[in-house]
């Protein structure tokens, strides 16, 4: 009798197991089909005109699962130096200081914050596009 409730117990919890592990898997594949996403874009070169666009929606991504307190502290001041340099991009501004600025706040979100492999990855590519820019932004179209 005992050997059939701890046979029961444990059939009980596999099930729980299995059926928890079912349920986080959609959500992993929802994060890959979002990292798909955004690996397409970057194909061919039309992405150069929109790319600190994307670095935002990067940071939007990123913030949706940060930890409150610093860590979201870094993604919002970054979120507003991304805004500065845009703007004065948009008057056909280049601010070599305003990019620094926005460069180090990614460079900090990356190496303070907890984050998912694949999200340091993401934002990782982001700031080495970030310093490509401004070693070659005369040639970005």
């Amino acid at each position: 009798m005992k050997k059939m409730l701890l046979g029961a117990m444990a059939g009980a919890g596999l099930l729980v197991l299995s059926l928890t592990g079912l349920q986080a898997a959609p959500q992993y594949r929802d994060q890959d089909a979002w990292h798909q996403d955004r690996d397409s874009y970057y194909r061919g070169e039309a992405w150069h005109a929109r790319f600190f666009e994307r670095v935002r929606m990067d940071l939007d991504h990123v913030q949706s699962a940060a930890f409150s307190g610093a860590d979201e502290d870094r993604i919002v001041e970054t979120k507003h130096q991304l805004d500065e340099l845009q703007s004065k991009m948009a008057a056909g501004e280049y601010d070599q200081p305003e990019l620094d600025s926005a460069i180090g706040a990614l460079g900090k979100v990356v190496a303070d914050n907890r984050l998912a492999p694949r999200d340091r990855d993401m934002l990782t590519d982001d700031l080495n596009r970030m310093r490509d820019y401004r070693e070659h932004h005369e040639n970005w179209r």
